[in-house]
């Protein structure tokens, strides 16, 4: 009889821990008592930007490496990917940020005002350059969550509020605080509009020395507008003085902004450790994997891979804590 894992967590981790373990042929049950994501998990107010490269601009290295596992891994699952790659921009009295950018990160290479007119005609009007990650894509996080938890369910690991049986995975972001005292909250706020007059077909980061942000279109004129970033472990609504700065940010990118309908406001705190790296632990009588931070979708394929791999194969994952001691594999 095969060993049973149970998964507590159906956010974005704990989906694809599920999901990795299923595919491998493991027995998996997935608890969750507020049942499958929606507005209460982290996950639903991701922006789905699978963009390693980007990220290297402040990430740490095994960000950008295990992160470029991210796209192939939610193809496979089934996952619309969009690859148009990502945008990086700045206002003309910026440019040095744009500059800093480029030094910090790699795969990229520089438009001039006519390239960014044929890439996005909507942009060059107001910036004369901007940086092209072109190995980068974007997925839209709730269809992705919908389609891990249809699937799952399909093959008889549906989401369920059963007491946890066997080996337990916890996979429950900022809620495993309970037992991980090192893990803290950092809050982010976004918007979610729709401006049909808007034309952009790719993920852009506005860098802004007090508000940068980032615009994900999900198709039919709507977009996703974050990215606030406080240490904060308040998970309640998005405040005005985000609102506003979001808001006014998106205008300067492009001023047909003005027109849309705000369709949803909405902000959560992701779960982080002191140094914003992933950890897999094992801790008492379970295995976390936690600490995503705000990489969720880019991060938790790779860590699916790799706490699948532990428990199976007993290979010991690169993120994991120190004091991990022996593991022998189910």
């Amino acid at each position: 009889m095969k060993n049973l894992f149970t998964v507590l967590g159906a956010g974005v981790a704990g989906l694809c821990v599920a999901t990795e373990l299923t595919r491998r042929g493991a027995a998996v049950q997935l608890v969750d008592p507020a049942g499958p994501a929606g507005q209460h998990a982290c996950s639903w107010w991701a922006g789905g930007m699978l963009a390693p490269d980007c990220e290297g601009e402040t990430a740490e290295e095994p960000v950008v490496r295990l992160g470029r596992e991210a796209e192939g891994w939610w193809q496979a699952a089934g996952v619309p990917v969009t690859r148009r790659g990502s945008l990086v921009l700045a206002p003309g009295r910026d440019r040095a940020e744009l500059d800093r950018f480029a030094r910090r990160t790699e795969n990229h290479r520089w438009l001039d005002r006519d390239e960014l007119g044929r890439a996005e005609p909507a942009l060059a009007p107001r910036f004369s350059r901007a940086l092209h990650f072109s190995a980068e894509s974007h997925i839209c996080p709730r269809d992705a969550l919908d389609i891990l938890t249809r699937s799952l369910a399909s093959q008889g690991v549906p989401v369920q509020a059963d007491a946890p049986r066997g080996q337990i995975i916890d996979c429950r972001g900022l809620a495993a605080g309970d037992r991980l005292t090192d893990l803290r909250g950092v809050r982010g706020e976004m918007a979610v509009l729709r401006a049909p007059e808007v034309q952009i077909s790719r993920p852009v980061r506005l860098l802004h020395p007090r508000h940068p942000i980032y615009i994900v279109p999900r198709g039919d004129g709507v977009y996703m507008l974050g990215a606030t970033q406080l240490e904060s472990e308040n998970r309640g609504p998005a405040t005005l003085r985000s609102v506003v700065e979001l808001l006014n940010t998106a205008y300067s990118l492009d001023p047909a902004f003005a027109e849309a309908a705000v369709l949803e406001l909405g902000a959560d705190a992701r779960p982080a450790f002191p140094d914003n790296l992933p950890r897999i632990r094992r801790h008492e009588d379970r295995i976390f994997v936690n600490g995503l931070f705000r990489h969720g979708f880019l991060l938790a394929p790779a860590m699916a891979r790799m706490v699948a791999d532990l428990v199976l194969e007993g290979k010991i994952p690169e993120v994991m804590d120190e004091d991990h001691g022996e593991w022998h594999p189910a």
